[in-house]
C-alpha cells in the first residue's frame, strides 16, 4: 500500500469514527454537528474511491442534519422556574441523579448546601433542564451551582434565568466556582471578571 492509499484509508476511518462517536452524544446538537462533520469527511473519502452512492448518502445525511439543526434553532424552548427549599426531596434527587455529570462539568466543586438559601429547578416540558442554587443577599445571588442537563446546554437556560430572576428579587449574579469547562458559558452570557469574581448585572 502506497503512502497516498494509506492517507485515503485514514480519511475514511476518521469519517467513520466521527459518525460512530456522534451517536454517543447525549446532546442532540452535538450529535448532529459531529455526525455532519463525519459524514462530510466520509463523503470525500467515497468520492476519492469513486463510490458515488456512498458519497450521495453521506451528503444527504449532512443535509438532514443541517435541516434538523436549523429547526432546533428556530424552536423556542419554554421553561418553567420552580423555587424549592434547599432540603427539597426532588432537588436532592436531581443533584444525586446528575452528580457525576456535575462533577465532570465543575471539577473540584464542593457544593455546600448549608450556605444555600435560594434554589431553583428549571424544567422544560416537564423535563429537568437545570438547577441554580446559591446564597442570596441584598439582591445579589452568589452562585453555588448553575448546572444544565446535557440536552439543554445551548445557553438558553442561562438567558431564561437572567430574564426571570429579577422577578425573584435578584438583580446581580456572582460566580466564583470552577471555570475549566464553564468559561465559554460565562463569556457568552456576558459575565464580567471583577475583583469579587465573575459578575453579571441583571
Amino acid at each position: 500500500m502506497t503512502r497516498t492509499q494509506m492517507i485515503v484509508e485514514l480519511v475514511g476511518y476518521c469519517g467513520s469514527l466521527l459518525v460512530l462517536v456522534s451517536f454517543l452524544m447525549s446532546s442532540v446538537v452535538k450529535l448532529r454537528v459531529i455526525n455532519s462533520v463525519g459524514s462530510v469527511i466520509f463523503a470525500i473519502y467515497a468520492l476519492i474511491i469513486h463510490s458515488y452512492p456512498t458519497a450521495l448518502m453521506n451528503f444527504c445525511l449532512v443535509a438532514i442534519n443541517l435541516r434538523s439543526l436549523w429547526r432546533l434553532r428556530q424552536t423556542r424552548k419554554t421553561y418553567d422556574l420552580i423555587s424549592v427549599d434547599k432540603g427539597d426531596g426532588f432537588l436532592s434527587y436531581v443533584l444525586k441523579r446528575y452528580q457525576d455529570d456535575i462533577a465532570a462539568c465543575f471539577p473540584g466543586l464542593k457544593l455546600d448546601m448549608d450556605r444555600v438559601n435560594r434554589a431553583y429547578i428549571v424544567c422544560c416540558d416537564s423535563n429537568v433542564a437545570g438547577v441554580m442554587a446559591g446564597n442570596a443577599d441584598s439582591g445579589t445571588l452568589e452562585i453555588a451551582l448553575d448546572y444544565s442537563t446535557p440536552a439543554y446546554r445551548d445557553c438558553s437556560i442561562g438567558k431564561f434565568l437572567m430574564e426571570r430572576l429579577p422577578q425573584e428579587g435578584i438583580h446581580k449574579l456572582l460566580y466564583n466556582g470552577p471555570t475549566q469547562h464553564h468559561q465559554a458559558y460565562l463569556d457568552r452570557l456576558g459575565y464580567e471578571k471583577r475583583t469579587e469574581g465573575y459578575v453579571r448585572d441583571l
